[in-house]
C-alpha cells in the first residue's frame, strides 16, 4: 500500500558555475513504493541525491524527507535514511568490521548490535569473509556491499540508492533487488538513481526520468508506455524522452561499417 509521499522534492536547481546540471527537479517518492530516477550520464541524478543527503547545497528549491527539511535539518535526515553513494569512501585503513562497527556507534548501535543488524544481509552479498581485510583492499564492488550493510544497519525509513548493483556479480545484484522490493513492500520507501532500465522495470513502481537535468516524463511504468504507444517498451519510452530514437545506434553503426 502506498502512504503520503516520504521524499518531497520541489524545483531543485545547482549551478556548477555557468553549467546547471539541475534546472528544477520536482518529484515524490511514497512510502510503500520504489521510486525509480533514471536518466544518462551527466542528466543530474547523482547531483539531485547529493542535495537531498545535505552534502550539496542547492540554488533554490526546497526537499523533505519524512517531513524534515533535507538542508536545515541533516541530522534527523541521517537517522531516517540510509544512503548509498554510487561510489562509497572509507578509511582505507580501517578493517570492514571496523567500519560498520563505527557507523553503528554513530547510530548509538553496540558492536553486538550491529554484528546482528548486518550478519544475515553480508552472509548473503558473500563479504562475511572480508571484514577483516582493509578497505583499502577492497574491489569497488566489496565497497557497495559494505556501503549497502552500513546505509541499513540503523533500519531506516528510507532508502536513497544511487546504482546499487555497480560493480556486482549477479548473485550479489540478485539479493539487492530482493532487498529493495521488501523494503517497499513492508512499507518503506525506496528511491533507486539507476542507468539500467531492465533493473528499473523490474523494481519500480514509478519512475522519473531526468534529462538535462530536468524531470522530462514522470509516472507509472504502464502509464508512460500508453503515452507513447500502447506497446512501447521502458527503452523506448526513454529513448523517446531523452531525444535519441530507438535504434539510432544500431543505424550510425551501419553507416560507419
Amino acid at each position: 500500500m502506498i502512504h503520503d509521499p516520504a521524499i518531497h522534492v520541489e524545483g531543485l536547481v545547482k549551478h556548477y558555475g555557468t553549467f546547471a546540471a539541475v534546472r528544477g527537479v520536482s518529484f515524490q517518492a511514497s512510502s510503500g513504493e520504489v521510486f525509480g530516477l533514471l536518466g544518462p550520464n551527466g542528466a543530474g541524478k547523482t547531483t539531485t541525491l547529493r542535495m537531498l543527503m545535505g552534502i550539496l547545497q542547492p540554488n533554490a528549491g526546497a526537499a523533505r524527507i519524512v517531513g524534515c527539511d533535507c538542508f536545515g535539518d541533516r541530522a534527523t535526515i541521517m537517522r531516517s535514511v540510509g544512503y548509498l553513494p554510487d561510489d562509497p569512501l572509507f578509511q582505507d585503513f580501517l578493517r570492514g568490521r571496523e567500519i560498520l562497527q563505527f557507523v553503528g556507534e554513530m547510530h548509538g548501535l553496540a558492536p553486538d548490535e550491529t554484528g546482528t543488524a548486518t550478519g544475515a544481509l553480508l552472509e548473503r552479498l558473500n563479504l562475511t569473509d572480508d571484514l577483516e581485510e582493509f578497505a583499502v583492499n577492497y574491489s569497488h564492488g566489496m565497497k557497495k556491499k559494505l556501503g549497502l550493510a552500513c546505509a541499513l544497519l540503523h533500519k531506516p525509513d528510507v532508502l536513497i540508492l544511487d546504482e546499487p548493483t555497480n560493480g556486482l556479480d549477479p548473485f550479489a545484484t540478485r539479493e539487492v533487488h530482493r532487498l529493495i522490493r521488501r523494503t517497499a513492500d513492508t512499507g518503506g520507501a525506496v528511491l533507486l538513481s539507476t542507468h539500467l532500465l531492465e533493473q528499473a522495470e523490474k523494481l519500480c513502481d514509478r519512475v522519473g526520468i531526468l534529462h538535462k537535468g530536468l524531470i522530462a516524463a514522470e509516472g507509472k511504468l504502464d502509464d508512460l508506455r500508453r503515452n507513447l504507444s500502447g506497446s512501447a517498451t521502458l527503452e523506448e519510452v526513454f529513448f523517446a524522452v531523452a531525444g535519441k530514437p530507438v535504434g539510432e545506434d544500431a543505424d550510425e553503426r551501419s553507416e560507419a561499417s
